[in-house]
């Protein structure tokens, strides 16, 4: 089959940071365009934006759920409870639509599109003073990472690779840590780099991915483990 009419319109969603993010590109045979999109920054409101937004985007275009091709959602890193939002989101509807859900790592797509020929550090954060972070290459090839820890671990590594710049809202947060030059976007994970990145996977048709979160390390709120006594 010839790729030459080839058009999926694919929906990208990412809650991974306090950008809650939905959007409608087009992937064809010879790029990926960005037909609607909307990006909210509220950290508190995740579950709240998400779904009118992937409302609002497809009646920006006409379009109804039925014609999705595709969704790609960011895996994160990110804090458990934004996170799951956007991925809880991506699964379902890539199960009761019946389409491939494929994952992206969110830092990618602040990376990948920052890169211009150095080395760049993409971090997001992490909250309790730490950032989430990895390292890529002037072709915006990750070469470290993803991690979370202090900003100046991340500077450290940062050096032995030779990064030159920082992007990302974690890098802004914490640059007197970090020590390196800023770019000013993306701010927060890019839709477009997102299908981007998984743009070779939709044109193939390959299976959906499981969307594994990386939250990198463990929820604040545990479950109990065992029953506290009530008498002293």
């Amino acid at each position: 089959m010839g790729l030459g009419w080839f058009i999926v319109l694919v929906l990208v969603v990412d809650s991974s940071t306090p950008a809650v993010t939905a959007a409608l590109v087009e992937v064809t045979a010879s790029g990926v365009t960005t037909r609607a999109q909307r990006c909210t920054v509220d950290a508190r409101a995740h579950g709240e934006l998400l779904a009118p937004q992937v409302d609002a985007i497809l009646a920006d275009i006409g379009a109804r759920p039925a014609d999705l091709g595709a969704i790609v959602a960011g895996l994160g890193p990110g804090p458990f409870t934004g996170l799951r939002v956007g991925l809880v989101t991506a699964a379902t509807m890539g199960q009761v639509l019946g389409v491939p859900a494929y994952g992206v790592c969110s830092l990618d797509a602040i990376g990948h599109p920052a890169a211009a020929g150095e080395p760049v550090l993409a971090a997001s954060d992490a909250r309790r003073r730490e950032i989430y972070w990895a390292v890529y290459d002037g072709a915006g090839q990750r070469l470290a990472g993803p991690e979370v820890g202090a900003p100046a671990v991340a500077a450290e590594r940062a050096r032995e690779l030779a990064v030159t710049v920082a992007v990302g809202d974690g890098a802004h947060r914490y640059a007197d840590a970090l020590g390196l030059p800023l770019r000013a976007e993306p701010r927060y994970p890019d839709a477009n780099a997102l299908a981007v990145l998984a743009a070779e996977r939709i044109r193939a048709g390959a299976p959906g991915d499981p969307l594994t979160p990386l939250y990198l390390r463990r929820p604040d709120a545990v479950a109990a483990t065992a029953r506290k006594p009530v008498l002293p």
